[in-house]
């Protein structure tokens, strides 16, 4: 599954997640722009590891700080 796929797919994912309806750029950051707290993170992630079947683990979703490192996160983990 190629980068485009993978941002389609969590653009459908984080729609119900994303309250004030910002618009999503890579530069997009889930603390200050989304204002995501650390419960709807955890949901958020659940959701992308179901869609995807993979595991995200805790040091990489601390490293994680936007849109565009999560799609690129979830991309690297699909290939391997």
């Amino acid at each position: 599954m190629d980068r485009a796929e993978v941002d389609t797919r969590i653009r459908s994912l984080i729609e119900p997640f994303n309250k004030k309806e910002v618009e999503i750029t890579d530069a997009t950051t889930f603390q200050n722009d989304l204002e995501f707290d650390s419960l709807t993170v955890m949901d958020f992630v659940a959701a992308i590891e179901d869609e995807f079947d993979i595991i995200i683990s805790m040091n990489q979703q601390a490293e994680i700080e936007t849109y565009g490192q999560l799609v690129d996160a979830v991309t690297k983990l699909q290939g391997s």
